[in-house]
């Protein structure tokens, strides 16, 4: 049964490729409940519409900043996230029209 339309297995691929790195997971799963995990951070703009500030993910997940930036890219590269520019800051924010449409190719192809 081929996955649902706009979705190959290649773009699944590319997901758990993304999704295969604990960190990257991790990341998924505090960008699902912004508040909740990035409270503690002043935000620059609102997280549930433009998302979290790279920095405020870096400083969470403590890890280098270009290592947070290569993460951030391959995830966006996979379609889990969408970047906003505010400023001179890169928000981050999962794409949950893009993860409805996994989970339904999930269940289809798998």
């Amino acid at each position: 049964m081929a996955a649902p339309a706009g979705l190959d297995s290649g773009d699944l691929i590319e997901v758990f490729k993304a999704l295969g790195n604990p960190a990257r997971l991790q990341i998924m799963q505090w960008l699902k409940d912004p508040d909740a995990h990035f409270g503690e951070y002043e935000p620059i703009a609102d997280r549930r519409s433009v998302g979290v500030c790279v920095t405020h993910i870096q400083a969470k997940a403590g890890l280098a900043q270009s290592t947070v930036s290569s993460y951030m890219s391959t995830l966006e590269r996979a379609g889990l996230v969408v970047s906003t520019r505010v400023g001179k800051w890169t928000h981050y924010r999962r794409s949950e029209e893009r993860l409805a449409h996994l989970e339904r190719a999930i269940g289809t192809t798998i």
